[in-house]
């Protein structure tokens, strides 16, 4: 069970590079696209568009297949992806912008599309090679592979763009992700097909109440976190005053945070439940921001906080994760990546609501995106409080 378990992380490990790293690199992608960074920041949208496409993309096309042969498919779509975005063309020295950018768009957006998919066809590996009451930690160990990208995989990235190329990151990827669709192939037992209940039988689980309280502590707890974590740069910089040159160390502590959080929050979900503990997590979650948004200008406190709501932030993916897949008999393609589809709607809409209170020339600003996000943590409490009462 390790080894498969194992496989499955180095799957996600592949994916958290390929997505995130961007946010590092992307000074240097609008550079030699001869685009301004905001102009860039399409790249992290198409991205994101992609992992909302492939999800019922998949459950269109291959949900009569064995769950092997679902991984095989999406780990050659992100080989593919990688390799096409480390050798995609620039725009010629003294040209504007170019076909080449929207070339790295696409590829940006089929990046993406195996994404949610593989969460969801991930998860129910996991669950059936898990041992009796380890399902959680079994998602977790799975997920383990996204918090180790943030922890290792992405300073090492946007460090080797900074010394050599962003095109390393992405030819890196394709190579990991041919050694992952090896492992699949070596350590991860053939398994049955998902019983075929058709196209729209993969969404009548939605409609049920309980599968849409998840989703929606998932966009609320995940986005409140982003509401403050998408400006945790200039929050660390220019309010609590640390030095420039120790972002990199912070962004190492925060990884550390989500690897930690990520197995607290699989164990201790197999020790009480997985409503119980997503309604703690998403408890602390609120307290965590709402101190955040009244210490935001002392270093000693913010950086604890920091690892804390970063522990949070994954620590109740896997309670999450397997909520879903559990309440979508008859769907569990697509009720394991619907909660992939709910941290990206989270991030995006928390992002977008952090950053309308914010004054660039106004340091004390940064104090508000927190309280924002503090706010929409306390509606994911609401959620898993009626969650937990009617179904826990």
């Amino acid at each position: 069970m390790k080894k498969a378990l194992t496989a499955l992380a180095f799957g996600t490990f592949g994916l958290g590079v390929t997505e995130f790293v961007m946010m590092g690199i992307l000074p240097f992608i609008a550079a030699d696209f001869r685009i301004s960074i905001p102009q860039a920041g399409s790249f992290i949208s198409a991205y994101a568009l992609g992992v909302c496409i492939g999800a019922p993309l998949v459950a269109m096309t291959a949900r009569t297949w064995p769950l092997k042969r679902i991984l095989y498919m999406l780990c050659s779509i992100m080989v593919l992806a990688s390799l096409a975005m480390a050798l995609c063309p620039v725009p010629d020295e003294g040209r504007g912008t170019g076909w080449q950018f929207w070339l790295m768009a696409l590829f940006r957006l089929c990046a993406g599309i195996p994404h949610g998919a593989y969460f969801g066809v991930g998860s129910i590996v996991a669950d059936r090679l898990s041992k009796d009451g380890k399902a959680t930690l079994a998602v977790a160990i799975m997920t383990s592979g996204m918090t180790f990208a943030n922890l290792v995989g992405i300073p090492l990235g946007t460090f080797l763009t900074s010394i050599v190329s962003w095109r390393l990151v992405f030819a890196f990827s394709c190579l990991w992700n041919i050694v992952t669709l090896a492992c699949i192939a070596r350590w991860i037992p053939y398994m049955e097909p998902l019983p075929d209940t058709g196209f729209r039988g993969n969404f009548r689980f939605l409609k049920h109440l309980a599968p849409w309280l998840i989703i929606f502590a998932t966009v609320f707890g995940n986005g409140g976190i982003f509401c403050w974590y998408s400006y945790i740069s200039p929050t660390l910089t220019q309010l609590a005053g640390v030095p420039v040159s120790w972002l990199t160390m912070m962004m190492v502590l925060a990884g550390a945070g989500m690897v930690a959080g990520n197995l607290v929050g699989g164990e201790l979900s197999d020790r009480i439940g997985p409503g119980q503990t997503g309604r703690a997590l998403e408890v602390t979650i609120f307290l965590s921001l709402l101190l955040i948004a009244f210490t935001a200008d002392n270093s000693y406190l913010l950086v604890p906080l920091m690892m804390l709501a970063c522990g949070c932030l994954f620590a109740v993916s896997p309670p999450q994760q397997l909520l879903l897949l559990r309440f979508s008999k008859g769907g569990e393609l697509m009720g394991g990546a619907m909660v992939q589809l709910a941290f990206n709607l989270g991030n995006a809409v928390g992002a977008w609501l952090g950053g309308l209170p914010i004054d660039e020339t106004d340091p004390s600003t940064y104090h508000y995106p927190a309280a924002i996000g503090a706010a929409m943590a306390l509606c994911g409490i609401a959620c898993y409080s009626v969650f937990c009462k009617r179904y826990a």
